[in-house]
């Protein structure tokens, strides 16, 4: 529960919005030139995103800072793809021909106010356009890739034990999410898993599921009432960026976006 409130906390700080109405997301809303974007590549069919190869291995999961981060236990896992940018509003745009997010300033910036029902209808759009396969990461892909996998040198942070280095938080933002990738990459070369945007990740949330998680290749309970997000945003404090972070929703809001997942 304390989790829950913490999220709940997160959405209505300073008592005002600081995120899109999503009860107002334009459907109709015309898709975006994505030439200048350079955060996806030409196939032919669709714009996709540029995937990093995580090597496989076996990782320490989880933390002590908060109850829901432990007991800290191992995991092994299969290599998998993922992509090196939280997906951005041009590439949402031209899959969906919708602006959840409902900025027109910035394409390059982590679409956002997107749930993860949303994210699943984007996820078979876009597998349809270009042949592929994506899908969220697990979230024990995601906190053993934001570590830096086989690489990885223990930071607190997606790529630094200073969360400036890497990470948009309430600290250095101004207050808004920024176009990806221009923060410092961590040891796989994947940018942003601190901060910017929370992360949707495939698993639902059980606070004690670390107590009896399968050590190879673990996707999270059968069931739940929450989805897992991870790596903080651009208007938590630095802490909630760190990797072993774990947050609860039900629903999504205006700062949780995604990035991509694929299986090899």
């Amino acid at each position: 529960m304390t989790y829950i409130i913490i999220a709940v906390l997160l959405i209505t700080a300073a008592g005002t919005p600081w995120w899109p109405d999503i009860s107002k997301r334009s459907e109709n809303a015309a898709a975006v030139h994505v030439d200048s974007v350079t955060t996806t590549k030409a196939t032919g069919k669709i714009y996709e995103p540029d995937m990093v190869t995580v090597q496989g291995g076996s990782f320490t999961m989880g933390g002590n800072e908060n109850d829901n981060e432990k007991p800290i236990h191992t995991v092994t896992l299969s290599r998998f793809k993922l992509a090196k940018h939280e997906t951005t509003l041009a590439q949402w745009q031209q899959v969906m021909g919708s602006n959840p997010s409902g900025r027109k300033d910035c394409n390059d910036c982590p679409v956002t106010a997107v749930g993860w029902d949303d994210v699943q209808t984007f996820i078979k759009k876009l597998n349809i356009l270009s042949g592929q396969n994506y899908r969220l990461p697990t979230e024990a892909e995601w906190e053993y890739a934001a570590r830096g996998g086989t690489k990885s040198k223990r930071f607190d942070y997606a790529g630094s034990n200073a969360s400036n280095s890497v990470a948009w938080t309430s600290a250095n933002s101004g207050s808004t999410p920024h176009p990806v990738g221009q923060k410092q990459a961590n040891e796989l070369g994947l940018y942003d898993m601190s901060g910017n945007v929370f992360e949707w990740c495939s698993d639902w949330y059980d606070e004690t599921y670390y107590g009896n998680s399968p050590e190879n290749d673990p996707k999270g309970p059968a069931t739940g009432p929450y989805r897992v997000i991870r790596g903080g945003n651009w208007a938590s404090e630095p802490a909630i960026s760190r990797v072993t972070y774990r947050i609860p929703v039900q629903v999504g809001y205006g700062a949780i976006g995604f990035r991509l997942a694929s299986s090899l």
